[in-house]
């Protein structure tokens, strides 16, 4: 049986307005939040066990799902985060999202399929997304490359180069009971204060010191992350409710 995590403790800033007396993740696509798109997705991949992590504006959550919380969301990263749903991650296989993105049910299928007990979906074509995001797509996107075999080699690193660039990490993670204490033993040789300031990308590149083999899982539809309120205003423009149901 496989369960879904959304990490939507942090409030996202970088939105302005639109976090002022919301959490991030109820930011609107076409009329729906991003809540709503992301649990339509895993829903719609056969997960009905669903629990998001909160902290920014918890008491905006009010869907009959299961709740975690991160207290210390505004001095802690996301990898604290995910640290609070410890319990579902040490039972089952569960598929971890970010809550400032969109996907489809079927990236969220192709992920879960993945046999291994570490896995990320990411975008192969994701320089076309990001050119029309950014001026400069080498300003934002990270490393990503995949070892002779295809599992993951290096993320998470500057890059001065788009050949450089294999993909693009989407935030949606796949970890079996095994990977995630793979993780715990990982993290235990870190204090409580290096904890809190790590992200994901940096436990993952972390665990790639440490050997770990990650798949990749690629993106199949539509997508998108929303670090402002200009990437929604881009999105409305370059997806139908057509595109994100598909």
């Amino acid at each position: 049986m496989t369960r879904a995590i959304i990490l939507a403790a942090g409030r996202g800033s970088r939105m302005g307005e639109l976090t002022t007396l919301e959490p991030k993740c109820f930011a609107r696509l076409h009329g729906r939040r991003l809540l709503d798109w992301q649990l339509t997705a895993l829903r719609g991949a056969g997960i009905e066990q669903l629990a998001v992590v909160r902290g920014y504006r918890a008491e905006c959550f009010v869907e009959p799902l299961t709740y975690f919380e991160n207290p210390r969301w505004q001095q802690s990263n996301m990898v604290r985060t995910l640290l609070a749903a410890d319990s579902w991650l040490a039972a089952e296989d569960c598929i971890v999202s970010y809550s400032d993105i969109f996907y489809s049910a079927a990236t969220v299928s192709g992920l879960a399929a993945a046999k291994q007990d570490l896995a990320i979906a990411y975008d192969p074509h994701w320089h076309a997304l990001w050119s029309q995001r950014f001026d400069d797509p080498l300003a934002d996107a990270e490393s990503f490359r995949l070892d002779s075999a295809g599992y993951l080699a290096t993320i998470g690193e500057r890059c001065s180069n788009v050949a450089e660039i294999e993909g693009q990490y989407m935030g949606l993670l796949k970890f079996t009971p095994t990977g995630w204490a793979q993780v715990r033993e990982l993290l235990a040789g870190y204090s409580e204060a290096e904890v809190d300031r790590l992200d994901m990308t940096t436990l993952l590149r972390l665990g790639l010191q440490a050997d770990w083999q990650i798949a990749v899982s690629p993106v199949q539809g539509v997508w998108g992350e929303v670090d402002a309120a200009d990437d929604l205003a881009l999105y409305h423009r370059l997806f139908s409710v057509a595109d994100l149901t598909h």
